[in-house]
């Protein structure tokens, strides 16, 4: 399996803790989807990441859609460890989630930050390349406090967030704060149950990948990998 990604496009973050949950080790491709290649707009016209390519079988391409095709692939085989419940109520609590995180969260908060504080870096001009714009970079920092408090409340109340056991929703929100995390624009200590249940997720062995990710000239905030904050 090849997965084309960006190592801080946190949908493509949010695939590969699910392949690690699966026990799967895909070849990464980097992409970066401003430069709209040829070759990777041939897998995924809509030019975004991520998008997984096994041999003899069509590209996959988006995160819920992957999502949804490594359920059907290989879910059944997890057993207890599936990240999609088994009952239909279950799965809505899980797929609404998922979206909030990687759609409303996103455009909200992480879209804003990955872009003009790292995608920027690396874009031209006439791609839309420059120095970060201070006001999306305040909507954002802003933004986040409600889906942390929002995070908060459901870890509060449930054992994972979308219910008993870990699902998608769960890696989808952490994905998103782990970009947020990098670039040290996550306010912990206004949530004390988010920070535990993120916390959770980060000392998993299927984090680390994530946490060996890093941005030339751009070093980690202190607790990006401190699995203790």
């Amino acid at each position: 399996m090849h997965l084309h990604h960006h190592p801080f496009c946190p949908h493509s973050r949010f695939i590969r803790l699910v392949l690690a949950e699966y026990g799967i080790e895909p070849d990464l491709v980097e992409q970066r989807v401003w430069e709209r290649r040829p070759d990777f707009l041939a897998l995924n016209p809509a030019g975004e990441t991520p998008v997984i390519v096994e041999q003899q079988a069509p590209s996959v391409p988006g995160a819920a859609i992957i999502a949804e095709y490594l359920d059907e692939t290989r879910g059944l085989a997890l057993g207890d460890r599936r990240l999609l419940p088994n009952g239909p109520a279950e799965r809505v609590e899980v797929r609404r989630l998922m979206a909030w995180f990687n759609d409303k969260m996103f455009l909200e908060v992480t879209d804003h930050l990955v872009r003009e504080r790292i995608y920027k870096r690396y874009m031209k001009a006439d791609q839309g390349g420059g120095p970060p714009d201070a006001t999306v970079l305040r909507a954002a920092r802003t933004n986040i406090r409600y889906h942390l408090k929002y995070i908060g409340w459901l870890a509060k109340a449930r054992n994972w967030l979308a219910g008993e056991r870990m699902s998608h929703a769960d890696l989808a929100a952490a994905a998103h704060l782990s970009v947020a995390d990098y670039l040290g624009d996550v306010p912990w200590d206004e949530d004390e149950d988010a920070k535990a249940w993120y916390a959770r997720l980060k000392s998993r062995p299927t984090f680390r990948g994530l946490l060996n990710d890093s941005i030339p000239g751009m070093p980690a905030s202190k607790t990006y990998a401190d699995l203790d904050f």
